[in-house]
């Protein structure tokens, strides 16, 4: 039940918050300001039904060192796409073709904001935290990744191969950067850098959707596994191998803290047959 509770209460921020925000589109800093708020009310509602159905303070998003994990994720997120579009650059997989809009950076922030933090308290928060407690850490990682990759099938411009590949590189690596650090708030900038310099830098699709002009007017072409195609470079080979090298180092750290959970194992039941017969 407390699993049931606690996506309810973070899915009606999330939910309603992705409303107020789509009704909005084309006022930017209406856009900023309804996605900041959504931010803001997600970890609310997280820290309130936590604290309710699991009686314990929710350190997971503790404001001690808050600032400095997100602004390392943020860094990380940026950095990491920054590649991602070079590599594909290279072979002539992108190009700019001009700047692109001022305002478009605002609103793509306030968007990628919301998106970022009720993605992550949804998906790290809650769903893999709890499913590790019985299916271990391997186990929360494999489940709760794929399920993550398969959510964005409902996308525009979807397909199974940019379902799988967010899968491999967002669903594990977002996972992962949680199991290292136990908190939320590295995963949440890692994801935040990544989708607004996807978007509002690079002027890339994000998971097959289209937004606001970003600072750049970029364009991708070339085959789906170099450029991503209609589903933007996430569906890229290059996005996928640095998912998998982002994941690895993040799971070694988890293991030499000792984060890692194992599965824990069903209990054998004892043998009344031997005593009800006698």
């Amino acid at each position: 039940m407390r699993l049931l509770k606690q996506l309810g209460a973070v899915g009606a921020v999330a939910l309603v918050g992705s409303l107020a925000v789509n009704a909005v589109q084309g006022n930017a800093f209406l856009t900023l300001g309804l996605g900041v708020a959504t931010a803001a009310l997600a970890l609310l509602a997280y820290a309130w039904v936590v604290r309710r159905t699991e009686r314990r303070a929710p350190t997971e998003v503790a404001g001690a060192g808050a600032g400095a994990a997100l602004g390392r994720g943020v860094l990380v997120g940026v950095g990491l796409f920054t590649a991602v579009v070079a590599n594909i650059a290279l072979l002539g997989g992108y190009r700019v073709d001009g700047g692109g809009s001022a305002t478009g950076v605002v609103a793509l922030f306030g968007f990628m904001a919301a998106a970022a933090v009720t993605e992550e308290l949804l998906f790290r928060g809650i769903l893999f935290r709890i499913i590790e407690e019985r299916a271990g850490t391997w186990g929360a990682l494999a489940l709760t990744g794929l399920l993550f990759g398969l959510v964005h099938l409902f996308n525009p411009n979807a397909s199974l191969w940019g379902a799988l590949a967010i899968a491999v590189e967002a669903g594990g690596m977002l996972a992962a950067a949680y199991a290292a650090t136990r908190s939320l708030w590295l995963p949440i900038g890692l994801h935040f850098g990544w989708n607004f310099a996807a978007a509002g830098i690079f002027g890339a699709d994000v998971s097959g959707r289209s937004g606001p002009a970003g600072l750049l007017d970029g364009v991708t072409s070339g085959p789906i596994l170099l450029s991503g195609g209609e589903f933007g470079p996430e569906a890229s080979l290059y996005a996928v191998l640095a998912g998998v090298v982002l994941t690895v180092v993040f799971m070694r750290l988890a293991r030499r803290r000792g984060h890692l959970v194992a599965r824990r194992r069903r209990t054998a039941q004892p043998d009344t047959t031997a005593t009800l017969s006698r």
